[in-house]
């Protein structure tokens, strides 16, 4: 399949929907980002890599994170993560008190707000450095060991992570977090303010179209099982209460920031990463999305 072709071809289709989206401004330090950019890389499990526009420029990945963190807890704890956080779709914005307060302290989800502070909270119990732990996870799965924390960012998320805090501390009172609030929330804030590439991040998941493998590392990541599963809950709760809508356009397992990024992949081929900074009314990359559902249009592929 001839990917630089369809890549080009990505470029030029969404052109017409910059300045349609808004750029994240709730959280200061990303309202800076020029909204025009756009970057999309692709890597197939062969080992074939592909890539467009601003795919080398680093970003804040945000809740792209969530993905991440929630491997490495299911890790630690396996099967016992699913007593403290739920799997199914939240149909809820992603910081919902209404929707946690609801469901006495268990969230909906891991790839929501609330759910990804009870993910940090458990990475806090089984790592003697948990923030460390994270970064090296991201090194190594990227393959890029120069990944760091941006400062300004994390920052910007404590000074304005109010519903956060709130969440944090419900979650605390009804049981469900061991650790210290403010642990739990610094460790949040740090993951979401990664800043990698869509080449950086397109490597670091494509073990999970590969069934575990990492094809730069050559070893496996994780089980075939965990793979399926973590795909399982990409697809139905990647993209907060836009999900549906991602599944019926895209079709492929996904999870967004709102730092603009989108990551997917199609099992057994590929895995591909979009950014472009203007947002849609859920919090999704408005041009991001429609790339990948041009994505699998032309190639005329997807989990469905």
């Amino acid at each position: 399949m001839d990917f630089d072709q369809i890549l080009l071809e990505i470029s030029r289709y969404v052109q017409p929907l910059f300045g349609k989206g808004k750029v994240a401004d709730y959280i200061p330090a990303l309202s800076a980002v020029p909204g025009t950019k756009f970057g999309m890389a692709l890597h197939t499990v062969g080992g074939e890599t592909f890539q467009i526009g601003d795919a080398e420029e680093r970003f804040s990945i945000q809740s792209i994170s969530k993905l991440f963190t929630l491997s490495l807890a299911m890790g630690f704890v396996g099967e016992e993560l699913w007593r403290r956080v739920g799997r199914e779709p939240s149909g809820n914005p992603f910081n919902s008190l209404v929707q946690l307060e609801y469901e006495h302290g268990i969230p909906r989800n891991p790839m929501i707000n609330a759910g990804a502070l009870v993910i940090c909270d458990v990475l806090l119990s089984h790592t003697k450095d948990a923030r460390q732990a994270v970064l090296d996870y991201m090194r190594v799965l990227s393959g890029a060991h120069d990944i760091v924390f941006d400062a300004a960012i994390a920052r910007s998320e404590a000074d304005t992570g109010y519903i956060n805090l709130a969440l944090a501390n419900f979650l605390k009172g009804n049981g469900n977090l061991e650790n210290d609030v403010e642990a739990v929330l610094d460790l949040y804030f740090h993951q979401c303010s990664l800043v990698m590439s869509c080449s950086e991040l397109s490597r670091a998941v494509l073990h999970l179209a590969n069934g575990g493998v990492s094809w730069h590392l050559s070893e496996t990541i994780l089980t075939p099982g965990q793979v399926k599963r973590l795909n399982a809950v990409m697809l139905t709760c990647g993209l907060y209460d836009a999900v549906g809508e991602f599944a019926y356009r895209v079709g492929l397992p996904g999870k967004s920031g709102v730092g603009g990024g989108i990551v997917a992949v199609m099992p057994r081929e590929y895995s591909v990463a979009v950014w472009s900074p203007e947002l849609d009314a859920f919090g999704n990359s408005m041009v991001g999305g429609a790339a990948l559902e041009y994505l699998t249009t032309l190639t005329g592929r997807s989990v469905f």
